[in-house]
């Protein structure tokens, strides 16, 4: 959005702006990850915020950051993002970006608790 602020593009193309992800700061995930190195013996760790944000919430706060009024038009594929004090439309959403997964969180569960059962009771 950056680059929309400073004329050097028009918009910015998104995918499913629902999705939600855990937007953590990449140098605490470095350090986290550092730490980890730090220990006398290995061990399982899951690094996070514990915080889950959608595309829409990291765009909107970028927006507002950045001076635009994002205001949100239609619906789906359809819906775009317009800036409420210049009438223009700064996001629009791309098929593109939209990949379904293949597998859904239960069945990943169930792929990995499988796999961990049948590598521990082969030792």
């Amino acid at each position: 959005m950056a680059r929309i602020k400073l004329d050097k593009e028009k918009k910015l193309y998104l995918g499913n702006l629902d999705a939600k992800r855990d937007w953590g700061y990449a140098k605490d995930f470095v350090e986290g990850m550092w730490l980890m190195l730090q220990q006398d013996k290995p061990d399982d760790y899951l690094l996070a915020t514990n915080e889950a944000h959608t595309a829409r919430e990291f765009a909107e706060k970028t927006a507002e950051y950045l001076g635009f009024d994002l205001v949100w038009k239609g619906k789906g594929i359809n819906e775009k993002g317009l800036d409420k004090k210049t009438g223009k439309t700064i996001i629009e959403i791309d098929p593109k970006y939209f990949r379904p997964p293949k597998v859904r969180f239960n069945e990943l569960v169930k792929i990995m608790a499988k796999a961990d059962y049948e590598n521990e009771s082969q030792k």
